[in-house]
Protein backbone atom coordinates (compact mmCIF):
# COMPACT_ATOMS: atom_id res chain seq x y z
CA UNK A 1 0.00 0.00 0.00
CA UNK A 2 1.40 3.19 -1.17
CA UNK A 3 0.89 5.62 1.15
CA UNK A 4 2.19 9.87 1.01
CA UNK A 5 2.04 11.80 4.32
CA UNK A 6 1.26 15.46 3.83
CA UNK A 7 4.38 17.43 5.48
CA UNK A 8 3.20 20.01 7.14
CA UNK A 9 5.34 23.44 8.88
CA UNK A 10 6.40 21.52 12.73
CA UNK A 11 6.19 17.76 11.93
CA UNK A 12 9.12 15.91 13.15
CA UNK A 13 11.44 13.69 10.67
CA UNK A 14 14.36 11.56 10.87
CA UNK A 15 17.02 13.47 8.78
CA UNK A 16 20.01 11.55 7.79
CA UNK A 17 22.89 13.66 6.62
CA UNK A 18 25.06 13.38 3.83
CA UNK A 19 29.10 12.54 4.16
CA UNK A 20 29.43 16.20 3.32
CA UNK A 21 27.41 17.48 5.91
CA UNK A 22 29.82 15.68 8.33
CA UNK A 23 32.94 17.10 7.20
CA UNK A 24 33.73 20.64 6.57
CA UNK A 25 34.44 23.60 9.04
CA UNK A 26 31.26 22.83 10.84
CA UNK A 27 30.45 18.87 10.47
CA UNK A 28 27.24 17.37 11.79
CA UNK A 29 28.19 14.95 14.55
CA UNK A 30 26.25 11.78 14.40
CA UNK A 31 26.19 8.86 17.45
CA UNK A 32 26.59 5.70 14.86
CA UNK A 33 23.74 4.95 12.21
CA UNK A 34 21.17 6.96 14.48
CA UNK A 35 19.33 9.69 12.58
CA UNK A 36 19.49 13.36 13.57
CA UNK A 37 16.27 14.67 15.06
CA UNK A 38 14.75 17.17 12.60
CA UNK A 39 11.51 19.63 12.31
CA UNK A 40 10.16 20.80 9.34
CA UNK A 41 10.03 24.57 8.78
CA UNK A 42 8.65 25.37 5.56
CA UNK A 43 7.05 22.89 2.71
CA UNK A 44 8.00 22.89 -0.79
CA UNK A 45 5.86 19.69 -1.35
CA UNK A 46 5.14 16.16 -0.52
CA UNK A 47 8.81 15.09 -1.06
CA UNK A 48 10.79 18.67 -0.53
CA UNK A 49 10.64 20.30 2.62
CA UNK A 50 13.30 22.63 4.92
CA UNK A 51 14.14 21.42 8.12
CA UNK A 52 16.00 22.75 11.07
CA UNK A 53 18.41 19.35 12.13
CA UNK A 54 19.82 18.94 15.72
CA UNK A 55 22.79 16.77 15.65
CA UNK A 56 23.97 14.14 18.35
CA UNK A 57 25.87 16.87 19.98
CA UNK A 58 22.88 19.75 20.11
CA UNK A 59 24.06 21.52 17.10
CA UNK A 60 21.29 23.62 15.10
CA UNK A 61 21.75 23.04 11.43
CA UNK A 62 19.34 24.52 8.31
CA UNK A 63 18.91 22.70 5.61
CA UNK A 64 17.41 23.36 2.89
CA UNK A 65 14.98 21.86 -0.24
CA UNK A 66 16.08 18.39 1.79
CA UNK A 67 14.20 15.40 -0.43
CA UNK A 68 11.63 13.62 2.29
CA UNK A 69 10.90 9.96 1.40
CA UNK A 70 7.52 8.52 1.13
CA UNK A 71 6.89 4.72 2.49
CA UNK A 72 8.33 2.63 -0.28
CA UNK A 73 10.57 5.29 -1.44
CA UNK A 74 14.36 4.57 -1.39
CA UNK A 75 17.54 7.23 -1.32
CA UNK A 76 19.43 7.74 -4.16
CA UNK A 77 22.51 5.16 -4.47
CA UNK A 78 25.71 4.69 -6.09
CA UNK A 79 26.34 2.08 -8.89
CA UNK A 80 27.35 0.17 -5.55
CA UNK A 81 24.30 0.19 -4.08
CA UNK A 82 26.05 3.10 -1.25
CA UNK A 83 23.62 5.65 -0.12
CA UNK A 84 24.53 9.45 -1.45
CA UNK A 85 23.68 12.78 -0.39
CA UNK A 86 21.02 13.30 2.22
CA UNK A 87 17.50 13.08 3.14
CA UNK A 88 14.32 12.68 5.36
CA UNK A 89 12.45 10.53 6.16
CA UNK A 90 8.83 9.68 8.18
CA UNK A 91 10.07 7.77 11.66
CA UNK A 92 8.10 4.14 11.43
CA UNK A 93 5.79 5.24 14.21
CA UNK A 94 4.23 7.94 12.15
CA UNK A 95 4.49 5.28 8.46
CA UNK A 96 2.32 2.66 10.55
CA UNK A 97 -0.35 5.10 11.39
CA UNK A 98 -0.95 6.91 7.86
CA UNK A 99 -1.10 3.28 7.17
CA UNK A 100 -3.49 2.51 9.46
CA UNK A 101 -5.98 4.96 8.74
CA UNK A 102 -5.71 4.49 4.60
CA UNK A 103 -6.94 0.82 5.70
CA UNK A 104 -9.73 1.82 7.89
CA UNK A 105 -10.64 4.59 4.83
CA UNK A 106 -10.41 2.26 2.26
CA UNK A 107 -12.68 -0.34 4.32
CA UNK A 108 -15.00 2.61 5.03
CA UNK A 109 -15.25 3.19 1.34
CA UNK A 110 -15.78 -0.27 0.65
CA UNK A 111 -18.71 -0.45 2.92
CA UNK A 112 -20.56 2.43 2.20
CA UNK A 113 -20.61 1.40 -1.43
Amino acid sequence: MSVVIAPTVGRKVWYRPSKSDQMGPVPMICAGDQPLDATVVAVWGDRCVNLVVFDANGNMFRVTSCVLLQHGDEPNKDSDGNIIGRYAEWMPYQTGQAIKHARADAEAVAVAQ
